[in-house]
């Protein structure tokens, strides 16, 4: 996500917070209009879903969902009063993860409800972070389609096993896919795409969407022809990268992908705590 865009939705999610009995709320009919919903309808189903893991979570849906009225200007210049619901950052938290994160604005609400600070740096790093996993994750499905798809066309388990080992290859310049696990310090247990950065990790996907396309495409079958054509997908993946400066086998390792799933995990166990300390304090 680019750091104007960032600048930008920091600047309205901050515009949009407003603060009831000394806690940070959101009207909802805001948020909608940040979040890309073009009807209001649409957006109270994610609210729904919303309040449905609130209650799951054992938190009280009124402390964090609040029905209030606004006044909204139509186009004649007059007013109106609509319905609304003031939205805790819990409550807004739980939309946002209930949302598209392939959609910026999302992607950006579930950090930004997310962190406890709102310093642009610590909410890029997160973006990041979130990026990776979804790549990570994304590449998990290429790699779980393409074994369906060679499965039916002669391929076991094993196979499919040394056909992604010889696409690592060709992707990363000779280097095998042990020989680049000892390079960055993997353990043997671990994938390496676990401890790729994001741009090789979206590069052996591209790559395996390829290979997936053409088997079907091309009518392939057995370990042999869809190896090779694994392989120049790999290989012509590489080239785009050499070409534009870029060698994936001398990019440095990430950090291992559980520790950041973890993390991610743990941010929003940290909303909801905070929630709780909030309410409690306003029942005081």
């Amino acid at each position: 996500m680019k750091r104007e865009l960032i600048i930008e939705l920091l600047e309205k999610f901050e515009n949009a917070c407003y603060t009831i009995n000394d806690i940070e709320c959101w009207s909802a009919r805001e948020l909608q209009e940040i979040l890309g919903y073009a009807r209001w309808e649409n957006f109270v189903n994610a609210i729904e879903k919303a309040k449905l893991a609130c209650e799951t979570a054992q938190e009280p849906i009124s402390d964090h969902f609040r029905d209030v009225t606004k006044m909204v200007i139509l186009g004649s210049g007059s007013q109106r009063e609509v319905n609304d619901i003031a939205l805790t950052r819990y409550a807004c938290y739980l939309i946002a993860q209930n949302g598209d994160v392939q959609k910026a604005p999302v992607a950006f609400a579930q950090t930004y409800f997310a962190v406890q600070t709102r310093k642009q740096e610590i909410i890029e790093q997160r973006l990041l972070d979130v990026e990776r996993v979804f790549a990570r994750e994304k590449l998990s499905k290429s790699e779980k389609k393409l074994s369906g798809i060679i499965f039916e066309r002669g391929v076991d388990q094993q196979g499919f096993g040394i056909i992604r080992s010889k696409g690592d290859t060709a992707l990363f310049g000779g280097f095998s896919t042990g020989q680049m696990k000892k390079k960055f310090g993997i353990p043997d247990a671990k994938p390496l795409a676990d401890f790729l950065p994001t741009l090789t990790i979206k590069a052996k996907d591209f790559a395996t969407e390829l290979t997936s396309h053409n088997v079907v495409e091309k009518d392939l079958k057995g370990e042999r022809s869809i190896s090779a054509e694994h392989v120049d997908n790999n290989a012509a993946v590489r080239k785009i990268l050499l070409e534009r400066g870029v060698r994936p086998e001398t990019l440095p390792p990430a950090e291992d992908l559980s520790n950041v799933k973890r993390r991610l995990d743990n941010d929003g166990k940290k909303v909801l705590k905070d929630s709780q300390k909030n309410n409690k304090g306003k029942g005081k």
